[in-house]
């Protein structure tokens, strides 16, 4: 169990990512972080001295949960199929990961969306979030390696990038659309462009 101070950072870097869907970055301030968080009037601003600061935290809550639900997923989820190749096995992994992403954990999602966008406007969380996404990257190679795929690393950076445009549109559709038939052929078109950007 994470330490009191981890814990409350963490809950209020979770109150920050319920605001940010239901408002827009413009709903996060410190005060309405402590209230959603049910915290005394003060406490975030003792963790995050700016609104910046309070911005990075949650872009940065929000890669740790990811990261964790990766780990997850080669520790606790089903083993390969006799015979399965590393393409497919990459496909199922990744049609896993959009349906949690785009469904229980959907709110996630839609708040680093909304933080990257308002990083357009802000160069100091522009620069974090471009140091947490090379941090995605080598931490995506890891876990190829620890789920014995044998994924080029130079496919790396356009798995990313399909992934991500293809979670963008899926949360920001009707939950309802998500489905594994509807995740599947997303998940194919990102493995084979990976791989196929890789041989580029």
């Amino acid at each position: 169990m994470p330490p009191p101070n981890q814990q409350r950072r963490d809950l209020l870097a979770d109150a920050a990512i319920e605001l940010l869907v239901e408002s827009g970055v413009h709903g996060v301030t410190h005060r309405a972080v402590d209230q959603r968080a049910g915290l005394p009037a003060g406490t975030a601003s003792n963790y995050f001295r700016s609104r910046e600061a309070l911005l990075v935290a949650t872009a940065q809550r929000v890669v740790e949960q990811h990261q964790a639900d990766m780990a997850a997923a080669i520790a606790h989820g089903p083993p390969p199929a006799p015979g399965m190749d590393d393409r497919e096995r990459a496909i199922e992994l990744i049609a896993g990961s959009l349906l949690l992403a785009a469904g229980p954990h959907r709110s996630r999602y839609l708040a680093i969306f909304e933080l990257r966008l308002e990083s357009l406007r802000r160069p100091a969380l522009a620069a974090a979030i471009d140091e947490l996404m090379a941090a995605m990257a080598a931490f995506t190679g890891g876990h190829h390696a620890e789920a014995g795929l044998a994924i080029p690393p130079a496919a790396v950076p356009a798995l990313l990038v399909l992934y991500g445009g293809a979670l963008f549109a899926l949360t920001t559709g009707p939950a309802e659309l998500v489905t594994p038939e509807a995740v599947r052929p997303l998940a194919v078109a990102i493995v084979d462009g990976g791989l196929a950007s890789a041989r580029a």
